[in-house]
C-alpha cells in the first residue's frame, strides 16, 4: 500500500526494515511477482499507460525495455557455467530484434560503460569479483536501454570499498543516460548520498513520503523520527546506540490503524483507527 512519482533522471530511495515489503511491492510494479502472490488493486502509471491493466505480451514491451531491475542478491544470480557476455547478449537478443554480430558489440558497450573491459564478456563469473558481477548485472539490467532502474540491495555482501564503488556506478549513469533510479535499500546513508526523494516503509504501507531534506532534517512520522535518531552521528557520538522497541508486526496480524503504533511512544487514539 504505497503511492509515489518519479521523475526522469531522478531518484528514489525506497527503505524499510527487511520484511516491511520493499522487494515485494517493485516485483508487483514490473508484475513478476511469484506464482502464490497476486495483485489485488492498484494503479501503475507510465507515459499514461496504466501496467496494471495491458496484457502481459504487451507488458513485455515495458518490462526490460522501459524499466528494469537488479535484482537482490544479483552478485550470485548469474548462471555460473555461461560466459558473462553471453548471458548480457541474450537479453538484448529476446527483446530487441538484432542479431547476434550486433549484440555482442552491445555488450562490448555495456561492459565498458559499467567499469569492465570488453574482454571480459568471455570469463565465466567465478572469474569476477563480487563487485565485478554485480555491475555485470548492472550491465544486463541497461542491456534494452531502460528509462527506469530499480536497484534492490546493490551494495548488500560488498565491502565498504567496492560499495562506493557501486554507488558512484549508479551516479555515474543516471548523469550519462538521464536514468530515474528506484534504489531499495535499509542504508540511510546509502540514500542520503544519491536520492532526491524518500518513501519510508513500514509493514507494508507508506510511513513518509518527501524529499531526502526533508527526511534527514525535519521528518514528521514518529517512526522516521526514530528511524534517524538510530543512524549514528559521527560528529556527536554516544556511549549507546538508539534503538526502537519491540518488532515489526507481521503482515499476517497487523494492527488495526497505524502499523507502527505498537510500538510508538506517541500513540493517542486516532492511530487506533
Amino acid at each position: 500500500d504505497i503511492s509515489f512519482g518519479l521523475e526522469q533522471g531522478h531518484s528514489l530511495g525506497l527503505v524499510g526494515e527487511s520484511g516491511c515489503g520493499k522487494t515485494t511491492a517493485m516485483l508487483g510494479l514490473l508484475r513478476l511477482l511469484p506464482a502464490e502472490g497476486r495483485i489485488v488493486s492498484g494503479e501503475v502509471w507510465y507515459e499514461g499507460v496504466d501496467l496494471m491493466r495491458i496484457s502481459e505480451r504487451e507488458m513485455q514491451k515495458y518490462r526490460w525495455c522501459k524499466m528494469s531491475i537488479v535484482f537482490q542478491g544479483a552478485m550470485n544470480a548469474l548462471n555460473p557455467v555461461r560466459k558473462v557476455g553471453d548471458q548480457i547478449a541474450e537479453a538484448i537478443l529476446l527483446h530487441e530484434d538484432v542479431g547476434k554480430a550486433t549484440a555482442s558489440r552491445r555488450v562490448g558497450e555495456l561492459l565498458e560503460t559499467v567499469g569492465i573491459t570488453p574482454e571480459m564478456a568471455g570469463q565465466y563469473p567465478h572469474q569476477y569479483s563480487g563487485g565485478m558481477r554485480q555491475r555485470a548485472m548492472t550491465a544486463m539490467a541497461l542491456a534494452c536501454s531502460p528509462d527506469i532502474l530499480i536497484a534492490d540491495e546493490p551494495t548488500t555482501a560488498l565491502d565498504v570499498m567496492i560499495q562506493a564503488q557501486i554507488l558512484n556506478l549508479l551516479q555515474k549513469l543516471q548523469k550519462e543516460l538521464d536514468l530515474s533510479i528506484i534504489l531499495v535499500t535499509h542504508d540511510l546513508g546509502v540514500v542520503a548520498e544519491i536520492c532526491d526523494d524518500v518513501l519510508i516503509m513500514y509493514g507494508g504501507k507508506t510511513a513518509e513520503y518527501a524529499s531526502v531534506d526533508i527526511i534527514y532534517n525535519d521528518p514528521l512520522h514518529p517512526y522516521t523520527k526514530r528511524l534517524m535518531q538510530a543512524f549514528p552521528d559521527i560528529d556527536n557520538p554516544t556511549s549507546t546506540l538508539a534503538s526502537i522497541p519491540g518488532f515489526p508486526p507481521p503482515l499476517d496480524a497487523l494492527p488495526p490503524g497505524c502499523r507502527f503504533e505498537p510500538r510508538c511512544h506517541r500513540r493517542s487514539e486516532i492511530c487506533f483507527v
